[in-house]
């Protein structure tokens, strides 16, 4: 790989930069709300499952009460 001058690579860091196609603020936004979201539903479907498994095991090993 060629050696380039630091001058010379922020300036192709600065042409690619421009090449980007930066997402809207609204964008932005609701793939933040569907990540909490699904974040929220995932802890909630675990929770659900892992409280179903203990109830499980705790039955089978006679520890329930």
């Amino acid at each position: 790989m060629a050696k380039v001058s630091p001058i010379e690579f922020f300036r192709q860091v600065r042409q690619e930069t421009a090449k980007v196609t930066w997402p809207s603020r609204k964008e932005t936004l609701v793939t933040t709300a569907m990540v909490f979201l699904m974040g929220l539903v995932a802890a909630l479907f675990f929770f659900t499952v892992d409280s179903i498994l203990r109830l499980g095991v705790q039955l089978v090993l006679g520890m329930g009460s």
